[in-house]
């Protein structure tokens, strides 16, 4: 089981009622709990990484396919090199 499973299965136990009334928004879930819903995955994001830093949390459009960013993804530092 992931570190994500379970906010996965709190979004897919709420799906019908939030394709319903939210499709398009964004949504975060930390801990089984719905934290909010968002216009823009800028606000959710932002929203989540004050409250949570690097994780795990659950950001997640409504009425879309999940996608899933790899770790090494998301913490691969950035490095540049002075070629002069």
């Amino acid at each position: 089981m992931t570190p994500l499973d379970t906010e996965i299965a709190k979004y897919e136990e709420m799906r019908t009622d939030l394709e319903a009334s939210h499709s398009g928004q964004w949504i975060v879930i930390h801990g089984r709990k719905v934290v909010g819903i968002y216009e823009d995955f800028q606000d959710a994001a932002h929203e989540a990484v004050q409250r949570y830093g690097r994780g795990p949390y659950l950001i997640q459009q409504i009425d879309e396919p999940p996608f899933v960013l790899p770790a090494s993804v998301m913490y691969t530092p950035v490095r540049t090199f002075d070629a002069g």
